[in-house]
């Protein structure tokens, strides 16, 4: 039979594995709070930087491999619209792999264009009365020209130019249908505004070309100013050559009305 001190001492014990329980649910009931509140935390952690780590990187990487393609593929196609649009020119002007067709043949079927010339008037070195007329195929086909420039001598101011001067021309032209013109050379004229030296009138002072009186437009006359003291009489325009000494020797043969 228990005794008195037995009973003290088992409540005792019964007292003290109650208190160790109840410190253990407490405890654990402590961890699974901590884990919740940090699982939450380390998830959402994990999952803002993970997940928004993931989609930056991928942005970054999209942007960069999209400007890089983008940037590349600007460039490539830039590179090849230029390419292609070079060719596409080089074609139109009739330049490809042969770079142009040169032919004269080529040049009679093919009047030349303003936009592929170049026209330059200057006086002529050694005489005072002279200008060269240079018309220089920038093109890269051959082109056919007029047998001579069309020009005419008049007064810049003048609001009427019918009274302009013509010159005279060489007559009895024939032959070929054009005058060809090679790229990236030129047709040469002389004009001698006064050959025989003589009195002449001195209102002139503007030399007015259309490279090809046959066939281009009015509009594209251009005006070249004259120096001053120019006295213009009975004034002779030579056909166009290749060298400034045969326009000379042709516009000697200037016999014709223009």
């Amino acid at each position: 039979m228990p005794t008195s001190r037995n009973r003290k001492r088992t409540a005792a014990l019964g007292t003290a594995v109650t208190a160790v329980l109840a410190l253990a649910l407490t405890a654990c009931g402590g961890d699974d709070t901590g884990t919740k509140s940090a699982g939450p935390a380390n998830s959402s952690t994990t999952a803002t930087g993970g997940d928004a780590g993931r989609p930056a990187g991928s942005a970054t990487t999209t942007e960069s491999t999209t400007g890089g393609s983008s940037t590349t593929g600007g460039s490539s196609t830039g590179g090849s619209t230029k390419a292609v649009t070079s060719s596409s020119d080089k074609s139109k002007g009739g330049a490809g792999k042969t770079g142009g067709d040169t032919s004269d043949s080529y040049a009679y079927k093919h009047p030349c264009k303003s936009t592929d010339l170049s026209v330059r008037v200057y006086a002529r070195e050694g005489s005072a009365t002279q200008h060269v007329i240079e018309v220089n195929n920038t093109g890269a086909n051959a082109c056919g020209l007029s047998y001579f420039p069309r020009v005419s001598l008049g007064a810049a101011n003048a609001k009427d130019h019918s009274g302009d001067i013509l010159p005279l021309v060489p007559g009895g032209l024939g032959g070929a249908p054009a005058y060809p013109v090679k790229p990236k050379t030129a047709a040469i004229a002389v004009i001698d505004l006064n050959p025989a030296g003589a009195n002449g009138v001195t209102w002139v002072n503007e030399l007015n070309v259309l490279a090809d009186g046959d066939h281009m437009p009015n509009a594209e006359q251009l005006n070249f100013p004259l120096g001053p003291d120019v006295k213009v009489n009975n004034p002779k325009l030579g056909l166009y050559e290749s060298s400034i000494a045969d326009a000379v020797n042709s516009m000697k043969q200037a016999d014709t009305k223009s």
